[in-house]
């Protein structure tokens, strides 16, 4: 196999025991988590090894309908995104699909077919949700060569030798590693100047049985002709690249010079919104930690400081951009750090021991309230500034950053067991938002229970030594009229509900 040149060795997994074949027809990338065609190391290896055997370069974009929690939602989103690599590929030597399955099963056996007569196939290393185990469970039968490319975040996540529990630890491991040495950022165009052979056509044994859509098809789909959950609709919020890049330049120009503040305002809405397009891979880690910097006129690597394991000071890019950069640099990619090492990430069982043992003894405490998953999801609680937040997930997708911390608190205080409120999060979470099945997402949901955190007192009742957050301290703390008019109008259930529908 030829050498890997620009893309880091560590971001390159051999998924089968099979060699390459440079006498195949052409060269696969089975599109799966980075759905862009820029700025994404596992195109960019796909590219390399076209360009060396000088190959026909496929990149297949799918979408099945057999995923847990299958939506319109999570579909429309998707098919946005599908919609603008379409256009975008038209001016690139490559021939790009999008695949959306009609009915549950029929993709089964599209890329196998296409791997059959694939020099490679090359995808997405994704380390959550239902990826890992589908590769496990077919590509371990495929008879081709199959690699996994990493293209997650800033730092390879199979660079590590641990799973970190904290986030001092991993924040000082991540600014040695920079320090250490500047890390490489895949190209943001892979195919700029590239030529490459045009496939002439597919094998018979492609077109005969599954159909790839036009642009227009893409943009006008029904999608309810499909078996998914069409209660969970098309959130506002538009999905694709084009609208991933709109966001961050809007956020770095308008918002960033404010973030350390209004981010925690729940009467503003301070953050970036990029963790849906993040999740869906409609722009990379790199593109945003390169509009961060460029905040900072003239700034590059030298110009940071010897690691603290701090919050701030470590960048030297000013507060705002600092607060900003901890969330990208450390929250995010601590939590893929924990999702690729470990595959109970998503289970009670991963908490630390000293958030296990708290929780245990205080099992049996009388809960003041105690709400079944309906009601939750009915947003039909005692507390208004609850039932607000859960309104806003139902209706938009998303929860203000930290009205979410609130509400995941108020589930465990309100649940039976906190085996019981992790079930009622993940569900709610990976049913509703839009960057949920995510492992910042798992981190998020996991810290409430302790993860990532230090025990906390005075102890309490239910929450034991966990950290303890009442809606009555964020009314104090922060404004939240503006947050409880917008969405308390929709206190009738059937208003509320109608206008998620």
């Amino acid at each position: 196999m030829p050498p890997i040149a620009n893309t880091p060795s560590v971001r390159v997994q051999a998924a089968t025991e099979h060699a390459a074949n440079p006498e195949g027809q052409y060269v696969l990338y089975w599109m799966t988590a980075y759905r862009r065609l820029e700025s994404n190391f596992a195109l960019q290896r796909a590219t390399e090894l076209a360009v060396a055997w000088n190959k026909p370069l496929i990149v297949l974009e799918g979408l099945r309908i057999g995923y847990r929690w299958a939506s319109d939602r999570f579909h429309r989103f998707v098919l946005d995104g599908m919609l603008d690599n379409l256009q975008a590929a038209q001016e690139l030597p490559l021939t790009y699909l999008a695949y959306v399955e009609p009915e549950k099963g029929d993709g089964s056996g599209l890329i196998e077919t296409l791997g059959k007569q694939a020099c490679v196939v090359i995808t997405d290393d994704f380390p959550c949700f239902f990826h890992p185990k589908l590769y496990k469970r077919i590509v371990s039968q495929w008879k081709c060569a199959v690699e996994l490319v990493d293209s997650n975040g800033i730092l390879p996540i199979h660079g590590a030798d641990r799973t970190f529990t904290v986030a001092h630890s991993y924040r000082r491991y991540m600014q040695k590693e920079i320090a250490r040495e500047s890390p490489i950022f895949p190209h943001q165009n892979p195919l700029r100047g590239v030529q490459l052979p045009r496939l002439k056509k597919l094998p018979e044994s492609i077109t005969k049985r599954w159909m790839f859509l036009s642009g227009k098809e893409l943009q006008n789909y029904d999608l309810s002709k499909l078996d998914i959950d069409h209660s969970v609709t098309a959130a506002p919020t538009k999905g694709g690249r084009v609208e991933a890049i709109r966001l961050l330049s809007d956020f770095a120009k308008r918002k960033l010079g404010d973030y350390d503040h209004a981010r925690n305002e729940p009467d503003q809405y301070g953050s970036s919104s990029l963790s849906a397009h993040l999740h869906f891979g409609h722009i990379s880690a790199h593109e945003v930690f390169h509009a961060i910097v460029s905040s900072v006129s003239g700034w590059s690597f030298s110009d940071i400081s010897k690691p603290n394991g701090k919050m701030n000071g470590f960048w030297n890019l000013g507060v705002n951009a600092e607060a900003f950069m901890d969330q990208l640099m450390t929250w995010r990619e601590i939590g893929f750090n924990m999702c690729a090492r470990q595959d109970n990430y998503d289970r009670y069982d991963s908490l630390p021991d000293w958030a296990k043992k708290t929780l245990k003894d205080h099992a049996k405490d009388k809960r003041p309230y105690v709400y079944t998953l309906e009601e939750f999801e009915s947003a039909r609680t005692h507390d208004s500034l609850w039932n607000a937040a859960q309104r806003q997930l139902v209706v938009e997708g998303r929860i203000h950053n930290y009205l979410r911390m609130l509400w995941g608190k108020k589930i465990l205080h309100w649940t039976q067991s906190p085996q019981e409120a992790l079930e009622v999060m993940i569900h709610l979470n990976n049913k509703y938002a839009l960057d949920g099945r995510d492992p910042n997402s798992y981190s998020g949901i996991f810290w409430v229970l302790g993860r990532y955190d230090r025990a906390w007192g005075p102890e309490r009742e239910i929450f034991g030594k966990i950290r303890y957050m009442t809606s009555e301290s964020t009314r104090s703390k922060f404004s939240v009229k503006g947050y409880l008019q917008r969405y308390a109008e929709l206190e009738d259930r059937q208003a509320w509900k109608a206008k998620a529908t």
